[in-house]
């Protein structure tokens, strides 16, 4: 996983704009994740859920406004890979994903996370933190 400014999957390939940072703002900026999974070569063909939750310092839910209400951070979809013809029976299959997101109110000078669930299953390195600087103050 990674944060960039901008990504996009072609051909199977990342292109990332912009990234590897971990502190923004303060103001709200787009941003995107960039993901290369590998899928085990016994889980190719299958299809898998995944899903991306944006976290706080204390590791609750990041919510923002919507006009259904408040609602948590998150996103999700679907893969699924076939198992190539040209690499040996048990290698792993890499699939990329790409989330580009649109500025998000986040609080100025505070730590979040974004974790990463793939079939219900999460792991601790499967996260991605960064910071939000702090507030300039207005001078008169």
């Amino acid at each position: 996983m990674l944060l960039c400014d901008a990504a996009q999957v072609a051909d199977g390939k990342l292109y990332v704009l912009g990234g590897g940072w971990s502190l923004t703002g303060p103001e709200p900026m787009p941003s995107a994740i960039a993901l290369k999974v590998d899928v085990g070569w016994h889980e190719a063909e299958t299809p898998h859920h995944w899903e991306l939750y944006l976290e706080d310092a204390d590791g609750q839910p990041v919510m923002v406004d919507t006009p259904e209400g408040a609602q948590p951070v998150e996103v999700r979809g679907e893969l699924q890979v076939a198992r190539p013809t040209t690499v040996p029976p048990g290698t792993p299959v890499d699939v990329s994903l790409v989330v580009n997101l649109g500025p998000l109110p986040l609080s100025p000078g505070n730590r979040f996370t974004w974790r990463l669930a793939i079939d219900g299953e999460s792991r601790e390195d499967w996260s991605l933190g960064f910071t939000t600087r702090p507030a300039m103050d207005a001078e008169a």
